[in-house]
């Protein structure tokens, strides 16, 4: 069980609280080699939270869910956590579409995961114990103290957050949410 200094937790009330977020997320060094997990239900704001940060860390285009490919590749080039001209690799998967953990060896991620670079990975549990070390684990969910009419997620109801460190840089990570 984490400790409370390893652990962040926070209220989205708005979209610009999920980008002030990313954006403090995106000031550590740490992020450039770091694989964090985003969890929550439908709709929580997990993708939103990636396109922020993707574009907190220089992303440039489209920023696309990878639902249907369970994988988008982008580049950070100018990511000011680089050493001039490298550009910084990232990856989001999106394992929603897992109806059993071997499909994450059978796509051959093990080699994407070994690689240097941010890995964003939504659904986490449908890869099950195939999946490598996690950093930091992100946990959306609709805000307990906001009443809810209806069981879909509506994306401007307010968001309670859980960032738990799992390792050293996922400490690393926390501490620029503070």
């Amino acid at each position: 069980m984490a400790s409370p200094v390893d652990r962040w937790q926070g209220r989205w009330t708005s979209e610009e609280d999920t980008q002030a977020f990313a954006r403090r997320l995106a000031t550590s060094p740490a992020i450039a080699h770091a694989t964090l997990t985003l969890q929550g239900d439908l709709g929580a704001g997990k993708t939103t939270l990636v396109r922020h940060l993707l574009r907190a860390l220089g992303v440039q285009g489209r920023i696309k869910s990878p639902t249907y490919a369970v994988v988008e590749p982008h580049s950070a080039v100018g990511c000011a956590l680089m050493p001039e001209g490298e550009a910084l690799s990232i990856w989001h998967f999106d394992f929603y579409r897992f109806n059993d953990p071997r499909e994450w060896e059978d796509a051959g991620f093990r080699e994407l995961f070994a690689s240097p670079g941010l890995k964003l990975v939504e659904w986490p549990e449908r890869a099950g114990d195939f999946l490598p070390v996690v950093d930091l684990q992100i946990d959306i969910q609709p805000d307990d103290m906001t009443p809810t009419i209806s069981t879909d997620p509506d994306p401007h109801t307010p968001r309670a957050v859980q960032a738990t460190a799992l390792t050293a840089t996922g400490r690393r990570l926390l501490e620029a949410l503070t």
